[in-house]
């Protein structure tokens, strides 16, 4: 086995096929998308080299809605890093209490369950309850004798993107819990077992001991939530399609119509590359972000390190 993964050429042999895989599926789709966001095409006749006019098409004089399209993936952003991710991080701490121990598996499977449905029939089920006539959430309203907050909840402005953005974060709270649970779960029975003798509370164990040893954890889920917000698509789409009056529109939405129902292929393209950047940019700056945040730890850890050699 040592043989094998010394050998540089049977490592390169192994990883040929999967690097061949994503350069089709993947890379080559970006360098595609690229290049076609340079052009003014329909898809069908001959296209026209434009430069970077579908770019600056996406700032100046944009009357399609993208700047709202990009303050609302910028506000589910949010919503995901310190909502969904806050309530994630509860639960994961909740059914790793002790005294529920015995019903650990139930709930970690009920929580994780609108993680592996469809998208389509969760969006589909929302809308159900949002429906103005037959909804559930205006019938508990009614219940409750409060027939004034009642109203069609995905076709007012004031309450669409609210109402889209409630069931895009409860989707992937069981996803986020799910992983900061098994890092949870790593965390060595020592140090509870010693902060407990020493008087701490779960509370306090779960603040001084629990978090800042899932700290890497937290990090690959704040930019799992930044990189889904901004790239979501197919739960807005199927609830709203963006609308309305672009109250709900986000940059995936806005693309699929360029592309698909206005034959704007370049246009579309560059709003699909300005998507891949985002999430890019993003990504290292909340990494980097959190780093910092954490980088007193990480420093002190190395120095140990050293001082022990």
């Amino acid at each position: 086995m040592k043989k094998i993964f010394s050998d540089k050429r049977a490592i390169v042999i192994f990883l040929l096929p999967a690097a061949l895989v994503y350069a089709i599926f993947a890379i080559y789709p970006v360098i595609m998308s690229g290049y076609y966001s340079l052009l003014d095409w329909n898809g069908v006749g001959d296209a026209k080299f434009i430069g970077l006019s579908n770019y600056v098409k996406l700032f100046v004089g944009n009357n399609d809605g993208f700047g709202s399209a990009l303050l609302n993936s910028f506000i589910l952003a949010f919503l995901s890093v310190f909502v969904q991710l806050t309530l994630s991080l509860v639960l994961a701490l909740a059914i790793t209490y002790p005294k529920v121990k015995k019903q650990e598996r139930f709930y970690r499977t009920v929580y994780f369950l609108p993680a592996i449905v469809s998208t389509v029939i969760i969006a589909e089920l929302w809308k159900k309850i949002y429906h103005p006539s037959y909804g559930l959430l205006n019938g508990f309203l009614g219940m409750l004798g409060l027939e004034s907050w009642q109203r069609e909840w995905l076709g007012d402005t004031e309450t669409a993107l609210i109402a889209v953005f409630i069931p895009i974060v409860w989707q992937y709270i069981g996803n986020h819990m799910l992983m900061m649970y098994s890092a949870i779960k790593g965390v060595p029975n020592e140090l509870l077992e010693a902060a407990c003798i020493d008087g701490a509370s779960y509370l306090q164990t779960c603040f001084l001991v629990t978090i800042p040893m899932i700290k890497d954890m937290i990090i690959v889920c704040v930019t799992f939530a930044i990189v889904g917000s901004l790239k979501v698509f197919d739960l807005v789409y199927v609830m709203t399609n963006g609308g309305p009056l672009h109250a709900t529109e986000v940059p995936g939405t806005l693309m699929y119509s360029a592309i698909f129902q206005k034959n704007q292929y370049g246009y579309g393209s560059a709003i699909a590359v300005f998507i891949v950047l985002e999430c890019v940019l993003f990504t290292f700056a909340s990494r980097w972000l959190m780093n910092r945040a954490f980088g007193d730890d990480r420093e002190t850890k190395t120095s140990r390190r050293k001082g022990g050699r």
